[in-house]
């Protein structure tokens, strides 16, 4: 008998949409000199992340904001455990030191990709303060990384994957809760 993926719907698109918009209103919030911050994509899906809220910033304030790419893939401590993938180059297109970075990633999990995210941007230089953003915060977490910013918290269990979609990528837009981990995004 074949495996039967449920997909339930988390945030519908107008949700998503309500959603970015709030984020990138409590960013403006929060960081006082915008032209001072650095947005920094973790892959796969905090680079296409990192674009919506870059093109929601510019409506909100005019300003165009700087983004990077951070990967963290070199920096795990559990790649046996998580595997390997193609590797993004990481691309900061500015000094760090002074900065305020908001690293971006679509979902946390047990902390550990964020821990290897810092310590990747780390060996770049050292800036003023570094924040996170994600979407959706799933619990379970194994390393005391809390985000500054967070979409929406979704208790989950172990057995059960959050996917974050994107219309630039998916052509649909929402996040989803599956129970087979067929769509496990970490």
């Amino acid at each position: 008998m074949p495996n039967r993926t449920k997909r339930i719907v988390i945030l519908n698109e107008e949700e998503f949409r309500k959603t970015i918009s709030r984020l990138t209103s409590e960013i403006i919030e929060k960081v006082k000199n915008l032209d001072n911050l650095l947005l920094v994509g973790i892959p796969t899906r905090g680079i296409d992340l990192s674009i919506v809220l870059e093109k929601e910033l510019l409506l909100k304030t005019g300003l165009k904001m700087r983004k990077g790419i951070v990967d963290p893939t070199f920096y795990r401590d559990d790649q046996n455990r998580v595997g390997t993938r193609l590797i993004k180059a990481t691309d900061i297109p500015t000094p760090i030191e002074k900065q305020e970075i908001l690293l971006i990633d679509d979902v946390i999990y047990t902390g550990r990709t964020i821990r290897a995210a810092m310590d990747a941007l780390y060996s770049w230089g050292r800036p003023k303060r570094v924040m996170l953003l994600v979407m959706v915060d799933r619990g379970h977490r194994e390393l005391p990384i809390q985000p500054d910013f967070c979409g929406k918290k979704v208790p989950t269990s172990k057995s059960e994957s959050i996917s974050v979609r994107l219309n630039i990528v998916d052509n649909e837009e929402g996040v989803f809760l599956s129970s087979n981990g067929s769509e496990d995004i970490s």
